[in-house]
């Protein structure tokens, strides 16, 4: 598979077959995506592996704290505080399209707040990754990082896995630094469900729109 096939066939999976990834194999994909550009080559990542228990253990606190009205407390805002266009739209027709793809009725609440808490179970993937950042660092280690997880994602591809990437994990950071016995100095960005996915799941098949070049590409000579 080239880049560009992989780029193109990467989508976000949300049911994964109950099959294991071993950890030769997770290895290998993070001694790939190790190469991932960044400034200063800082290599400001931090990535915590997660599985079995530990990871049953972070879905579980998070619903648990969900469940009693704990609010979320992300360490930095992953979306704007007031929505504007044209993003407000498109996060609008993304959120109709995958919840009309598991035939779940906007008055469904029972069955929203079901999918919704599916992501804090990293859709029962066998694997889950979370990342980290040093608070010290600035933004632009954040972009480095976006870096890696793309290359993650690519690099999954070739090995015949899929994933997902979540800023949702990162809603509850206490709870999950807790959970991993990882310190307070590092904030966490967000994580990412990896596994096979499950082709028949029609959640799996839909696909988000993506804006032409022409939308937001301008030449200046």
């Amino acid at each position: 598979m080239d880049v560009i096939e992989a780029i193109k066939r990467r989508r976000s999976t949300r049911v994964f077959l109950d099959k294991p990834v071993s950890r030769e194999t997770v290895e290998a994909i993070l001694d790939t995506a190790r190469w991932a550009a960044s400034g200063g080559n800082l290599q400001p990542w931090r990535v915590v592996v997660v599985t079995g228990n530990s990871k049953q253990r972070i879905g579980d606190a998070i619903i648990a704290a969900r469940e009693v009205g704990t609010k979320e407390h992300p360490d930095q805002p992953y979306y704007p505080a007031e929505w504007f266009e044209p993003y407000k739209s498109r996060r609008k027709a993304s959120g109709i399209a995958l919840y009309q793809s598991m035939a779940i009725a906007r008055e469904d609440e029972l069955r929203k707040k079901a999918a919704w808490y599916s992501n804090y179970r990293f859709f029962d993937a066998p694997v889950g990754l979370l990342f980290f950042i040093d608070r010290r660092l600035a933004t632009g280690s954040l972009l480095d990082i976006g870096m890696l997880l793309q290359s993650i994602m690519l690099t999954a591809l070739t090995h015949g896995l899929a994933t997902c990437p979540q800023a949702s994990l990162a809603d509850y950071p206490d709870i999950v630094r807790n959970c991993v016995a990882v310190s307070g100095d590092y904030s966490l960005v967000c994580g990412m469900s990896l596994g096979y996915a499950d082709t028949e799941a029609a959640v799996n098949k839909y696909r988000t729109e993506r804006a032409g070049v022409s939308e937001f590409v301008s030449w200046c000579d």
